[in-house]
């Protein structure tokens, strides 16, 4: 059973410092993965519902810092040598795809190979529109950029024409590392967002989540994978129960036994002692009896 860490890149762990000693001791505790979210503008003012709170709204300033969590990961990269770097999630729709598949491609090859793509379709509406990109459809967007990113990972010479998407026959290095791309870990909670992990990505990842949530979602992304004729078994489940939220090793194995392979922890560091101690304690406490199970 494998743990993961949340978040680089955000509030104190935008911090330049902060990030490497985050990393280093994370991959020195042996956690399995490191994760950076993303939001590229936040309004005071807002009528969308964050998914991940009872009342719907963000359990944060609207002036903290967010770094670009493609340049967070690679910082981290460059400090590390084992441990995978994900984006906890990248708002997909609201890139440009061909810019973002160079830059995944890009933070695959500087950290030899341990790139997960954590994608999600976003929840801020007026996010959308301070970027200039429709808040309708985007689920289909996000699907039709996939398919123009993948392209670009693992053909010499590829082309596209779709509806949000086109280019003419181009030439994109570096590939991917790993091949045929980085895992594509879908976020998202509702039934769309669930058939869309099964449908088309490697994997899920619930944020959030009790251990009985992420059994009866591991279990719809699983007959959602089966009915689009693919092998439910080669996806990867990862499952947050919330930043802050204690663990006990036996809910660790309740995790597993649910169908997650992978739970990611978070602590909200406040100084480089203190987030030390609470990413040691944890690896004590949960990472070295979790890879027992």
């Amino acid at each position: 059973m494998k743990i993961g860490f949340f978040a680089i890149g955000i509030g104190p762990s935008a911090d330049p410092e902060m990030i490497r000693l985050i990393a280093t001791t994370a991959e020195q505790c042996r956690f399995h993965s490191l994760w950076a979210p993303e939001h590229i503008v936040l309004l005071d003012q807002y009528s969308s519902r964050y998914p991940y709170a009872g009342d719907g709204r963000m359990p944060m300033p609207t002036t903290v810092e967010i770094l670009d969590p493609f340049a967070a990961l690679t910082f981290a990269a460059a400090h590390t040598r084992t441990i995978r770097l994900g984006t906890g999630i990248c708002l997909l729709p609201e890139r440009n795809p061909v810019v973002t598949a160079k830059e995944v491609a890009s933070v695959d090859k500087l950290s030899g190979g341990r790139f997960d793509l954590g994608v999600g379709i976003g929840w801020l509406k007026e996010e959308f529109a301070a970027v200039g990109v429709p808040w309708e459809r985007r689920a289909e967007r996000t699907r039709e950029y996939l398919a123009a990113m993948k392209r670009l990972w693992t053909q010499a010479e590829p082309e596209f024409k779709g509806e949000f998407c086109a280019f003419p026959k181009v030439r994109m290095y570096p590939k991917p590392v790993q091949k045929p791309h980085p895992p594509i870990i879908f976020g998202g909670e509702s039934t769309p967002a669930l058939k869309r992990a099964g449908e088309a990505g490697d994997g899920w990842f619930g944020v959030n989540v009790t251990i009985e949530d992420a059994r009866t979602k591991i279990a719809r992304v699983r007959q959602f994978a089966r009915a689009a004729g693919r092998d439910p078994d080669k996806l990867h489940f990862s499952a947050s129960p919330g930043l802050g939220v204690p663990l006990e090793l036996d809910s660790i194995e309740r995790y597993r036994d649910a169908g997650v392979h992978q739970v990611v922890l978070g602590a909200i560091p406040t100084d480089a002692k203190h987030i030390t101690r609470d990413i040691e304690q944890m690896a004590e406490k949960l990472v070295a009896p979790a890879a027992n199970l």
